[in-house]
């Protein structure tokens, strides 16, 4: 049912084999033309007789049955019985009891339902046709002569440069090396607000210019691009059974098998009762109808395929139906602390002066700070143009590594870095600046002290929550989770404070990430525990987790790779809307398959002892495979109420 290669398409599981090639040409024509030839044969019938409306019913037979034969005979070479083989069965046994006419509207209602759940099931595969359909066809490139070209965007290759005009599409992943402009990068992280964009900003296929023409740089081949790795995903995700698909499908070759031994029996028995044979057989052809496991076949893949295709429309990709109902499942969720509940990227929080103002201590500390290699010196610096400072250029700097830098600016010696720098260099701290550092520490900031020959100030900086963290705690909560923990290499004091605003039930820190997989090992000993984390640094610990989940991961291959589900843009939010999501996928399946298996106890019931005429079994039967199809099918519109 699969194709496992790279470009690899994935077909829709359902009756339709592959050997189906005259209904998936015309999956409409089969039902069309048996009506047809049913309704003038009917008509023949009445007027001349049957011997008249026999040929027409032979082509009724031929046109509702073709598809399914083809079916039924690919899967008998293979040494299995399916549903096709039995409804042949049924219609073949019919038409010698000369019931041509009920068994021609068996093939019929059976071809009928076929072509609907084909096209039902199309419209999760169009959600994909719709992510290929966001690549240009074309891409404009300059040429090294400076010339400017069209080419396909096929032939596009690492290290072109590509015009894009505002309004239009990106044909490739790349690097902006030109122009200014805003991106919507809607279809593949699911950001509903663009994204600013300048020289040095990554860019991604199928996403929209929306101002200013942009030069881009093309960093991957077409193949291989974003949006190729998310349709390619999300197409294997969709031929990749669920867990509860699988059982079904394994069962269901044996209930095939006890379908056609049943009608045997039935047959057998009744004759022993002395019922006249052609009674017995009806009613054995019947129980072939009813009893045969259509719509349990389709109820899982109808609803997991709308699931799967609605999360990708999200910027959620499901790598398959077990990781959906793997997370439908999850009690304890471990976050990442850096990049995962925090935006990874230190910002200054306070500006504490000593002497003079704030002003002043940022342009002191920005002056050495901008020739440090830091992380937290960039923070410094960035405040510092944030508030339109101009930094004055350091006659001499020295960086003493692991504690601080010093240099002389204006004149004077200027020290930047922890206290214990500070005290090496004779620098005195008062009480009062004492208090403001047990204050900051507290707080899980990173105190950044500034001084002369003397302490001017105190900058703090901290690696900030993000916005919607606390929001996504909240809508977890809701959800029921039972134990939400978070994992970090950072220090203590820092992970408490965050875990604590957060309201989180237990925060490890000063861990390796050997040591965060080991916990997360201990935890899945407990309850069916989701990690969330980069994907890059958390590898071990997603793949340790019951279900391991990789956010902000557009254009990262290590994240695409590691997790079993991925979560495209930077929003938590989507957290809580992909648990919602699965939660209700696996209520539809719950329902579908409830539905399914009450309306054959009552189909079975009513053949064996009312006598069920086969018209009615068949609309029963093949009502209830429409029914499962269509409820499956409400996922694709899903929209959580939390989130």
């Amino acid at each position: 049912m699969k194709d496992n290669s790279a470009g690899g398409r994935a077909r829709i599981p359902s009756r339709f084999g592959k050997e189906q090639r005259l209904a998936r040409l015309l999956p409409g024509a089969q039902p069309l033309f048996c009506a047809l030839f049913l309704i003038v044969g009917y008509v023949v019938e009445r007027a001349a007789g049957g011997t008249g409306a026999l040929p027409l019913y032979a082509l009724a037979y031929l046109s509702g049955g073709v598809g399914s034969a083809a079916a039924a005979w690919s899967a008998l070479r293979r040494r299995r019985i399916d549903v096709n083989l039995l409804m042949l069965l049924a219609a073949g046994g019919a038409a010698f009891l000369g019931a041509w006419w009920e068994g021609g509207v068996l093939l019929f209602l059976f071809s009928l339902s076929n072509a609907l759940e084909y096209y039902a099931m199309g419209r999760t595969r169009r959600a994909i046709r719709a992510l290929m359909a966001l690549r240009p066809s074309e891409a404009l490139v300059r040429r090294g002569d400076g010339q400017e070209a069209v080419v396909p965007a096929e032939a596009l290759r690492v290290g072109d440069v590509i015009i894009v005009r505002p309004a239009e599409r990106l044909p490739a992943d790349g690097v902006v090396v030109g122009g200014v402009s805003s991106i919507d990068q809607a279809p593949i992280t699911g950001e509903s607000i663009p994204v600013d964009v300048s020289k040095g900003s990554p860019v991604f296929a199928g996403t929209i210019n929306q101002r200013g023409s942009l030069e881009v740089e093309v960093t991957k081949r077409p193949e291989d691009t974003t949006l190729a790795r998310i349709i390619a995903l999300v197409e294997q995700a969709q031929s990749t059974r669920a867990p509860t698909q699988r059982v079904i499908d394994r069962f269901g070759q044996v209930y095939a098998i006890l379908v056609i031994a049943g009608a045997l029996v039935t047959y057998g028995v009744l004759t022993v009762l002395r019922f006249p044979g052609d009674v017995a057989f009806y009613r054995a052809i019947t129980l072939l109808v009813v009893a045969s496991p259509c719509a349990l076949v389709i109820s899982t893949p109808a609803a997991i395929l709308s699931a799967i295709a609605n999360g990708a429309r999200k910027g959620v990709l499901f790598k398959g139906g077990a990781s959906l109902e793997g997370l439908a499942k999850v009690e304890t969720v471990v976050f990442d602390k850096t990049g995962t509940l925090t935006t990874g990227e230190p910002v200054v929080t306070d500006v504490v002066p000593l002497v003079g103002d704030e002003i002043a201590l940022l342009a002191l500390a920005g002056a050495l700070e901008q020739r440090s290699e830091h992380a937290l010196a960039d923070a410094v610096v960035q405040a510092c143009r944030a508030r339109g400072i101009d930094l004055p250029r350091p006659e001499r700097f020295e960086a003493m590594t692991g504690r601080g830098v010093r240099g002389i600016v204006e004149g004077q010696m200027v020290r930047v870095g922890s206290e214990t720098f500070m005290k090496e260099e004779g620098v005195p701290i008062s009480e009062d600046a004492r208090s403001h550092l047990i204050r900051l520490r507290h707080e899980g900031k990173t105190p950044i002290l500034v001084g002369d020959h003397r302490l001017v100030g105190v900058v703090a900086v901290a690696d900030t929550l993000r916005p919607q963290a606390e929001a996504t705690v909240r809508d977890l909560r809701g959800l029921g989770m039972k134990r939400l923990v978070m994992l970090t290499g950072d220090h203590r004091q820092v992970a408490e404070v965050i875990g604590a605003h957060l309201g989180l039930d237990d925060v490890q820190a000063e861990l390796l990430p050997q040591q965060k997989a080991e916990a997360v090992v201990a935890l899945t000993r407990q309850a069916v525990v989701a990690m969330v984390g980069d994907g890059v640094n958390d590898a071990p610990a997603l793949a340790s987790a019951s279900i391991g989940i990789a956010m902000g991961a557009a254009g990262t291959d290590a994240a695409l790779e590691t997790a079993d589900i991925v979560l495209m843009g930077d929003s938590l939010q989507r957290l809580p809307y992909a648990v919602s999501l699965s939660r209700q996928a696996k209520r539809v399946v719950m329902q579908n398959l409830f539905f399914a298996s009450l309306v054959i106890i009552v189909l079975i019931t009513s053949a064996l002892v009312f006598g069920l005429r086969l018209a009615f079994g068949v609309i029963g039967h093949e009502g209830s495979t429409v029914v499962v199809v269509l409820n499956g099918l409400r996922l694709l519109h899903f929209h959580p109420r939390q989130t």
